[in-house]
Formats: structure tokens, sequence, C-alpha cells
């Protein structure tokens, strides 16, 4: 850190929210994001309120997917492909890394087709760095990102 002292703070230059409006956002981006650990946990808890989708393409998932997750490329879903899921349940979806964004591809598809949708954070990246178990011809051995 600099001895000096500057009179400019990068940090406060645009003033926080107020507690309220602080309350609302995080709530609302709550209301759209999930995490690999909390994915995980009610996986191994047996809940069975939300549907896993891996919006990456059909290779990727076959090499390397979480458990249970549904292979659903963001670039196929249509209201024709989408038929065989139902909209009683949550759709949690995930691709590769915080550095992919086909699963905000995907939610957005799917929320405009009428879907509750939430996107995992971290991708199936995260979801590894954190000891998930995956399945697939590569398994373990598949690249963390592409």
């Amino acid at each position: 850190m600099s001895s000096t002292t500057s009179h400019f703070s990068l940090v406060t230059e645009t003033p926080a929210a107020s507690p309220e409006e602080a309350h609302r956002h995080f709530l609302a981006k709550l209301s759209v994001e999930t995490d690999a650990a909390d994915v995980r946990l009610d996986l191994q808890r047996g809940q069975d309120g939300f549907i896993l989708i891996d919006a990456r393409g059909a290779q990727d998932f076959e090499e390397c997917h979480i458990p249970e997750a549904i292979n659903l490329p963001y670039r196929k879903i249509t209201a024709a492909s989408t038929t065989h899921l139902t909209k009683e349940k949550l759709l949690v979806v995930y691709c590769w890394s915080p550095g992919c964004n086909a699963a905000t591809k995907a939610a957005a598809r799917l929320s405009a087709l009428g879907f509750q949708v939430k996107e995992m954070l971290g991708g199936i990246e995260y979801w590894r760095r954190e000891g998930g178990p995956v399945e697939g011809t590569l398994g373990e051995q598949a690249p963390l990102v592409r």
C-alpha cells in the first residue's frame, strides 16, 4: 500500500445505494442466480424442485457433465425443443465457467418461453473446483474450460 493519501476515492466516487435499494437489488440478483455449492447440496439432499440444464454443446456434454443434467445447447432452445420440460419446476442452467455466457443466453431464451430460470454461477468449472461429481466419456479428465 502507498503511504500517500489521496483526497479522491474510486470506491466512493459513485454514492452507495440506500440500504433499501441495496436490499431490493441483491434479492433481485438472487432470484436469477444460484451457485454450484447450493446446487450440489440440494442434489445431495434429494431436492427435486429444479431441473439442471447444461447449455453447452452436445460433444462437451457427452465428454463431461453434472449427473442428472439435461443437455440443451442454448442455440437450440425453441418452443419445440423444450416441450419435454415442465414449467412447474425451476430450470437451473450452467455452461463452462464465469467467462462463458451460454448459460445467460439459455436463461434469456428459456425465460422468454415462460420458464422460471436461474443461472448457476461459475459453471461446470466451479462445480468441479468445489469437488462436484461429473460423468461422461472423459469425466474428470475433461478440460475445465474451452
